[in-house]
Protein backbone atom coordinates (compact mmCIF):
# COMPACT_ATOMS: atom_id res chain seq x y z
CA UNK A 1 0.00 0.00 0.00
CA UNK A 2 1.64 3.61 -1.06
CA UNK A 3 1.85 6.30 1.60
CA UNK A 4 1.72 8.70 -1.63
CA UNK A 5 -0.92 11.47 -1.05
CA UNK A 6 -0.85 12.74 -3.90
CA UNK A 7 -1.34 9.19 -5.47
CA UNK A 8 -4.23 8.74 -3.32
CA UNK A 9 -5.97 11.90 -3.87
CA UNK A 10 -5.59 11.53 -7.73
CA UNK A 11 -7.21 7.72 -7.69
CA UNK A 12 -9.87 8.75 -5.42
CA UNK A 13 -10.64 11.29 -7.96
CA UNK A 14 -10.10 8.84 -11.42
CA UNK A 15 -11.33 5.70 -10.44
CA UNK A 16 -15.08 6.74 -10.54
CA UNK A 17 -14.38 8.50 -13.94
CA UNK A 18 -12.86 4.97 -14.61
CA UNK A 19 -15.66 2.49 -14.01
CA UNK A 20 -18.43 6.04 -15.78
CA UNK A 21 -16.47 5.31 -19.08
CA UNK A 22 -16.32 1.51 -18.78
CA UNK A 23 -20.39 1.79 -18.63
CA UNK A 24 -19.78 4.47 -21.47
CA UNK A 25 -18.03 2.10 -23.45
CA UNK A 26 -20.33 -0.75 -22.75
CA UNK A 27 -23.83 1.60 -23.67
CA UNK A 28 -22.18 3.01 -27.10
CA UNK A 29 -20.90 -0.14 -28.18
CA UNK A 30 -23.91 -0.22 -30.84
CA UNK A 31 -23.38 3.00 -32.33
CA UNK A 32 -19.42 3.28 -32.35
CA UNK A 33 -15.99 1.30 -31.06
CA UNK A 34 -16.52 -0.13 -27.69
CA UNK A 35 -18.71 -3.20 -26.45
CA UNK A 36 -18.62 -5.92 -23.85
CA UNK A 37 -14.86 -6.69 -24.01
CA UNK A 38 -13.23 -3.66 -23.95
CA UNK A 39 -15.63 -2.09 -21.31
CA UNK A 40 -14.77 -5.14 -18.99
CA UNK A 41 -11.18 -4.76 -19.49
CA UNK A 42 -11.44 -1.07 -18.77
CA UNK A 43 -13.83 -1.75 -15.53
CA UNK A 44 -11.45 -4.39 -14.10
CA UNK A 45 -8.40 -1.77 -14.26
CA UNK A 46 -10.34 0.47 -12.50
CA UNK A 47 -10.43 -1.95 -9.65
CA UNK A 48 -6.79 -3.16 -10.10
CA UNK A 49 -5.51 0.88 -9.90
CA UNK A 50 -7.37 0.80 -6.64
CA UNK A 51 -5.49 -2.26 -5.42
CA UNK A 52 -2.06 -0.29 -6.71
CA UNK A 53 -2.93 2.56 -4.47
CA UNK A 54 -4.54 1.60 -1.34
CA UNK A 55 -3.61 -1.98 -1.60
CA UNK A 56 -4.86 -5.50 -2.03
CA UNK A 57 -6.25 -5.90 1.41
CA UNK A 58 -8.70 -3.02 0.20
CA UNK A 59 -9.43 -4.27 -3.02
CA UNK A 60 -10.70 -7.60 -1.33
CA UNK A 61 -13.31 -5.53 0.52
CA UNK A 62 -14.58 -3.51 -2.36
CA UNK A 63 -14.46 -6.23 -4.65
CA UNK A 64 -13.76 -9.60 -2.33
CA UNK A 65 -12.92 -13.28 -4.51
CA UNK A 66 -16.16 -14.49 -4.16
CA UNK A 67 -18.18 -11.58 -5.68
CA UNK A 68 -15.47 -12.09 -8.79
CA UNK A 69 -15.83 -15.83 -8.65
CA UNK A 70 -19.74 -14.88 -9.37
CA UNK A 71 -19.22 -12.34 -11.75
CA UNK A 72 -17.20 -14.94 -13.96
CA UNK A 73 -20.66 -17.71 -13.29
CA UNK A 74 -23.03 -14.89 -14.08
CA UNK A 75 -21.54 -13.57 -17.15
CA UNK A 76 -21.44 -16.66 -18.83
CA UNK A 77 -24.55 -17.82 -17.63
CA UNK A 78 -25.67 -14.84 -19.20
CA UNK A 79 -24.59 -15.19 -22.68
CA UNK A 80 -25.92 -18.78 -22.69
CA UNK A 81 -29.38 -17.78 -21.41
CA UNK A 82 -29.74 -15.47 -24.01
CA UNK A 83 -28.52 -18.28 -26.76
CA UNK A 84 -30.77 -20.55 -24.74
CA UNK A 85 -34.04 -18.07 -25.18
CA UNK A 86 -33.53 -18.20 -28.73
CA UNK A 87 -34.08 -21.77 -28.91
CA UNK A 88 -37.06 -21.49 -26.64
CA UNK A 89 -38.71 -18.97 -29.09
CA UNK A 90 -38.43 -21.43 -32.02
CA UNK A 91 -34.83 -19.89 -33.28
CA UNK A 92 -31.61 -20.94 -33.19
CA UNK A 93 -29.09 -20.33 -30.85
CA UNK A 94 -28.19 -16.75 -30.08
CA UNK A 95 -30.90 -15.87 -32.97
CA UNK A 96 -31.62 -12.72 -31.81
CA UNK A 97 -35.07 -11.95 -33.28
CA UNK A 98 -36.99 -13.64 -31.89
CA UNK A 99 -36.50 -12.03 -28.54
CA UNK A 100 -39.17 -9.41 -29.64
CA UNK A 101 -42.08 -8.82 -32.00
CA UNK A 102 -40.33 -6.51 -33.98
CA UNK A 103 -37.13 -8.60 -35.15
CA UNK A 104 -35.02 -4.80 -35.23
CA UNK A 105 -35.61 -4.45 -31.58
CA UNK A 106 -35.03 -7.77 -30.67
CA UNK A 107 -31.61 -7.94 -32.01
CA UNK A 108 -30.94 -5.06 -29.98
CA UNK A 109 -32.36 -6.69 -27.31
CA UNK A 110 -29.86 -9.72 -27.88
CA UNK A 111 -27.32 -8.21 -28.65
CA UNK A 112 -27.21 -5.26 -25.39
CA UNK A 113 -27.45 -8.91 -23.17
CA UNK A 114 -24.94 -10.74 -24.54
CA UNK A 115 -22.88 -7.89 -24.19
CA UNK A 116 -23.45 -7.47 -21.02
CA UNK A 117 -22.53 -11.01 -20.02
CA UNK A 118 -19.18 -10.61 -21.95
CA UNK A 119 -18.48 -7.68 -19.91
CA UNK A 120 -19.11 -8.87 -16.63
CA UNK A 121 -17.23 -12.35 -17.49
CA UNK A 122 -14.20 -10.76 -18.96
CA UNK A 123 -14.26 -7.98 -15.66
CA UNK A 124 -14.32 -11.13 -13.47
CA UNK A 125 -11.79 -13.18 -15.36
CA UNK A 126 -9.22 -9.76 -15.43
CA UNK A 127 -9.31 -9.53 -11.52
CA UNK A 128 -9.20 -13.26 -11.07
CA UNK A 129 -6.15 -13.33 -12.91
CA UNK A 130 -4.42 -10.10 -10.75
CA UNK A 131 -5.99 -11.97 -7.48
CA UNK A 132 -3.82 -14.99 -8.34
CA UNK A 133 -0.62 -13.12 -9.90
CA UNK A 134 -0.74 -10.36 -6.91
CA UNK A 135 -1.07 -12.82 -4.35
CA UNK A 136 1.80 -15.00 -4.94
CA UNK A 137 3.73 -15.09 -2.79
CA UNK A 138 1.74 -14.75 0.53
CA UNK A 139 1.71 -18.50 1.39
Amino acid sequence: MTKDLLLRVIGKLLIPFILLFALYVMFHGDYGPGGGFQAGVIFAAGIVFYALIFGMDNARKVMPDWLVEILLAAGVLLYIGVGLAGLLLGGNFLDYFVLDADPIHGQHRGIFWVELGVMITVCGVMLKIFYMFASRGRG
